[in-house]
C-alpha cells in the first residue's frame, strides 16, 4: 500500500511513512489535548483559572507535538543541529511570553534590580514588592488615586519580562532616600524673610536627623554607583510666582515616611503662621478696578 501511494504521488516510500506517522501523531495528540482540557476544566469553575489551564495545556502539547514530529522526520538524519534549531524556533514561537518571563526571572535573580520589600515603579505601576516567582512578581500598589505614595490595598502581578523591556526605578537600592519638596505660597505683602526663617526651623526639627543616615547610605552606594550628592540638610528656596512668594522646603526622607513628615511640617507651619500677623498664605483672588472722572482710581479686592 505504501509503495502504491508513493508511486502515485511520485515521492519516496520513506516520506510516505513519515506523512502517515505525522498525521497519526497529530490526530492522537489533538484528541488527548481535547480530552485533557475537558476533564480539567470541568473541575474548575472560575473562568480566569480555566483560561490559564487551557493555555498551559496548549503549551504542553505544543512541545510534545514538536518533539514527536521532529523525531519522525529527523530520525534518519545525522544533522541533529538542524532538528534542535527547528525545535527551538517552534518553542520560541509557541512559548514566547513564557520564555521571556523565565528570562526575566533569571535576570532578577542574577542582577537583583530589586528584592522583596523594595519599593519599585515599572510600566507606570508603583508599589512594594511582596513576592517574586518564576513567571511574575507581585507588588502592593501605592499611589494611584491615593495621595503621598500610600497603599491602595490592591495587589498587582507584573510579568517578569517587563524588567527586560521597561524602565525600572527602585527607591531602596543604592540611595535609600528620596528628595521631597513642600511648596508654601505667601502673599507679596507678607514678611517673606521671617517666613523663610520659620520654615527652615520647622524643616530642621522634622527632617535634619534623616541627613545623618543619608550620609552613610551615600558612602555605601558610592562603592557601586557614581552617586554625587550635594547639600543633604533641609533647605528653603525662594521663588516669585504670579500669586505671591513661593518658599519651597526641600529635604530628604524615606519613601514610606513622606506623608508623615509632610503632615508634621504643615501642622507646624499653620501654627507658626497663625501667630504672625505679617505672614499670610496666598490664594487666588480677583481684583476689580473702578475709575471716575474726578477721583483717583479705587481698587476693591475680593
Amino acid at each position: 500500500m505504501i509503495t502504491e501511494i508513493a508511486s502515485k504521488l511520485h515521492i519516496s516510500e520513506n516520506m510516505v511513512e513519515n506523512l502517515i506517522f505525522t498525521a497519526a501523531a497529530l490526530l492522537l495528540l489533538i484528541l488527548i489535548k481535547i480530552l485533557t482540557t475537558n476533564v480539567v476544566c470541568r473541575k474548575i469553575e472560575d473562568d480566569k483559572r480555566r483560561y490559564h489551564v487551557r493555555r498551559t495545556v496548549t503549551h504542553v502539547y505544543t512541545v510534545f507535538l514538536i518533539v514527536v514530529v521532529g523525531g519522525i522526520w529527523f530520525q534518519g538524519v545525522a544533522s541533529l543541529g538542524t532538528f534542535l534549531g527547528l525545535a527551538s524556533a517552534g518553542l520560541a514561537v509557541a512559548l514566547h511570553d513564557t520564555i521571556a518571563n523565565m528570562a526575566g526571572f533569571f535576570f532578577i535573580e542574577a542582577r537583583k534590580p530589586f528584592r522583596v520589600g523594595d519599593r519599585v515603579e515599572i510600566g507606570g505601576v508603583q508599589g512594594d514588592v511582596i513576592d517574586i516567582r518564576l513567571f511574575q512578581f507581585s507588588i502592593v500598589e501605592v499611589g494611584n488615586w491615593v495621595d503621598a505614595d500610600q497603599s491602595t490595598g490592591r495587589i498587582i502581578h507584573v510579568p517578569n519580562s517587563m524588567t527586560l523591556k521597561e524602565p525600572l526605578s527602585n527607591s531602596h537600592i543604592g540611595f535609600e532616600y528620596i528628595w521631597n519638596e513642600i511648596p508654601v505660597l505667601i502673599t507679596f505683602e507678607s514678611d517673606w524673610r521671617k517666613a523663610k526663617e520659620h520654615l527652615l526651623v520647622i524643616a530642621k526639627e522634622n527632617a535634619e536627623y534623616l541627613s545623618q543616615g543619608a550620609q552613610s547610605q551615600i558612602r555605601n552606594a558610592a562603592k557601586k554607583y557614581l552617586i554625587v550628592a550635594g547639600k543633604l540638610t533641609p533647605t528653603v528656596y525662594t521663588t516669585v510666582k504670579d500669586s505671591g512668594v513661593l518658599l519651597t522646603i526641600r529635604y530628604i526622607v524615606d519613601p514610606r515616611q513622606r506623608r508623615g513628615t509632610e503632615q508634621k511640617m504643615w501642622e507646624g507651619i499653620l501654627d507658626v503662621f497663625a501667630k504672625e500677623p505679617n505672614i499670610d498664605l496666598a490664594y487666588r483672588t480677583t481684583r476689580f478696578y473702578a475709575t471716575t472722572k474726578h477721583k483717583t482710581p479705587d481698587a476693591q479686592e475680593e
